[in-house]
């Protein structure tokens, strides 16, 4: 998924869930920061304080993509979170380890990973880590039969639209396409180039083991909103069995109608169209103002660490603690070691 869905639709869940304007801006940022954060090592502070932070995303021509250990420690928590074949822990699908480790939409795996959350809500980075945990879970849907790693499972062959949205009817674009595909290693859904990322898509391929996949991304995106929307109603209750409300009729038709019509390649653009829809009013919590800055002096890192000509040495401020910056990479690192050292292997699964 792109900026449109983890950024404005985020938020438009968490408002529709019943969070506030400032609750719902901070679980929406942190939800698309997870895609931008791609900086690791060491912030150094002018009174000696230290802060390391991790990133939680490589760009797809990234060299430690190379990196087995890079994959483990980003791909897997943060962006292919590891399906288990859809089984519960103590039980294994049948075939090699590989199928243990490719994603799948709303897993026994993913269900605990949000239960994890709600349990350690009240933590100061609890609205961080809700963000940090919908955009991992909202990509168990569009990542839905890719894995984190480099494998051949992650093969797509003669990918084509089943519906044709007049968006790929580009010859030159699709020869292009086809040179690239063979050039970008089997990791994640980079052979799908973004077709599992666009709301509006109905599409087919041939995976690594010679199968017809057939998908329509509409319908997954709306499972992954309704059970997104379950979710944070739950977070605000506290209680991850809790009973929670389908969104509204109104709300849930908007919501598709918006991803059907938006027939926009680029995630970006799409994203402009959804917050002027926020803007206007069109849905049930009225209208409202969203911004999202991922770099900047309206960022949030800017915000923390201030703009600095000299990046090696930051001015060290008391709020440093207290900000949306130091709280996101909180929740980035305390939801990496959950999944990987705890949630995982409950399921046989050695990660790093």
């Amino acid at each position: 998924m792109q900026i449109d869905f983890h950024h404005a639709v985020t938020y438009v869940l968490a408002r529709l869930a019943g969070f506030d304007k400032p609750k719902a801006n901070i679980v929406a940022y942190a939800a698309q920061y997870v895609d931008d954060a791609t900086s690791t090592g060491t912030v150094y502070f002018d009174n000696k304080a230290l802060y390391h932070r991790t990133s939680s995303a490589h760009k797809m021509l990234d060299p430690r993509n190379a990196q087995e250990l890079a994959n483990h420690l980003v791909w897997l928590p943060f962006h292919f979170l590891p399906g288990n074949g859809g089984k519960p822990a103590g039980r294994n699908p049948t075939g090699e380890f590989i199928k243990k480790i490719i994603c799948r939409p709303n897993s026994h795996v993913a269900r605990k990973m949000v239960a994890d959350t709600i349990a350690h809500r009240h933590q100061p980075y609890g609205l961080h880590r809700l963000g940090v945990t919908m955009h991992v879970y909202a990509d168990t849907w569009a990542h839905q039969g890719f894995a984190g790693v480099l494998h051949a499972v992650n093969e797509v062959e003669n990918a084509r639209e089943t519906k044709q949205s007049g968006v790929f009817d580009n010859p030159l674009k699709d020869l292009l396409r086809d040179l690239l595909d063979d050039a970008i290693p089997p990791l994640g859904h980079g052979r799908a180039n973004v077709f599992p990322d666009m709301p509006f898509l109905s599409w087919e391929y041939k995976n690594g083991a010679g199968e017809l996949v057939q998908r329509d991304n509409t319908a997954e995106f709306m499972a992954a909103a309704r059970q997104m929307h379950q979710a944070m109603q739950r977070f605000i209750i506290g209680d991850p069995d809790a009973a929670a409300n389908d969104l509204l009729l109104a709300d849930r038709d908007r919501i598709r109608s918006l991803f059907e019509s938006l027939r926009i390649e680029s995630g970006e653009e799409r994203h402009k169209q959804w917050l002027m829809a926020i803007r206007q009013g069109q849905f049930s919590f009225g209208a409202e103002t969203v911004t999202y800055a991922a770099r900047g002096k309206n960022s949030w890192k800017a915000k923390a660490l201030g703009i600095s000509h000299d990046l090696r040495v930051h001015t060290y401020k008391p709020r440093f603690l207290a900000s949306n910056w130091k709280l996101f990479h909180d929740a980035v690192m305390a939801h990496r070691f959950f999944v990987i050292h705890d949630l995982l292997p409950r399921y046989g699964i050695c990660a790093a």
